[in-house]
């Protein structure tokens, strides 16, 4: 199956430890729900968790079918760089799999296009200023004083499938109001010429702690059909404090092959 040029969302994307591996305190929780762009069918929700071990700060993600089965997992670890992580995403609906890892060679992308598939890798050179999946939101974070002050940014993001960074403009839009909050709304597009042909995606961050709102556009999640998604994920609270073991059921928690 081939995977479109358009950029996919970056938290939904998130740790490359073990299941059994034991996480530091200071476990946070977070909940959001991925709709149809247009109406409020419910396609999905994520389970996002952030905590820290063996000195790194690691994310987990559980994508849910909508009675709450998880069906894919993305884990995330923080490299020298928090805008450049590890990482390693894995849907069991059809055991697509791709993911970053840093060896002794350099950084490894590997993608396998299904399960049985072989997987192909191939170690890339990681560009100043590069942005690997959600690190993105640590990049917003980095440059919100210029995105803030009407500045576009422009910078390297990796697509695993194509094995390459290509460059992707965020730029800053109205100053808004998302259910009360004060945010920022912005649009993340590709900068190249062709860049019409892929669609643009829109980002929410409020303003007070730059936390992302709401995402708006092609999401990494198929349907059952294995069509990318246009979707409207919520986050509707912040994160809030997790029970470890919560976590560690989480880490372990065996995926679905469909939903239905």
């Amino acid at each position: 199956m081939t995977r479109p040029l358009a950029i996919l969302p970056l938290f939904a994307a998130l740790m490359l430890a073990s299941p059994a591996a034991r996480p530091d305190t200071g476990v946070l929780r977070q909940e959001a729900t991925a709709y149809a762009r247009q109406g409020d069918t419910v396609l999905y929700r994520e389970s996002h968790w952030r905590y820290r071990q063996e000195g790194s700060a690691r994310r987990l993600v559980l994508y849910r079918c909508p009675d709450g089965r998880a069906f894919a997992r993305k884990t995330v670890v923080d490299r020298a760089t928090a805008q450049a992580p590890d990482f390693d995403f894995e849907d069991a609906r059809d055991g697509y799999r791709e993911g970053v890892r840093s060896s002794e060679r350099g950084r490894v992308v590997y993608v396998r296009e299904k399960a049985g598939a072989p997987a192909k890798e191939r170690t890339l050179a990681v560009p100043a200023g590069a942005v690997i999946d959600a690190g993105f939101d640590a990049s917003v974070r980095l440059h919100w004083n210029a995105l803030r002050a009407g500045r576009d940014v422009t910078q390297p993001f990796l697509l695993p499938s194509r094995f390459d960074f290509m460059p992707v403009k965020l730029d800053p839009g109205e100053v808004v109001r998302w259910n009360g909050i004060p945010a920022q709304r912005m649009a993340m597009k590709l900068d190249r010429w062709y860049g019409f042909v892929a669609p643009t995606m829109q980002l929410t961050y409020a303003n007070a702690d730059q936390r992302l709102l709401e995402f708006a556009g092609i999401a990494t999640i198929r349907d059952d059909k294995g069509r990318h998604q246009d979707v409207r994920i919520v986050f509707p609270q912040p994160p809030a404090a997790a029970d470890a073991r919560a976590l560690r059921d989480a880490l372990a928690t065996p995926l679905v092959g469909r939903c239905g």
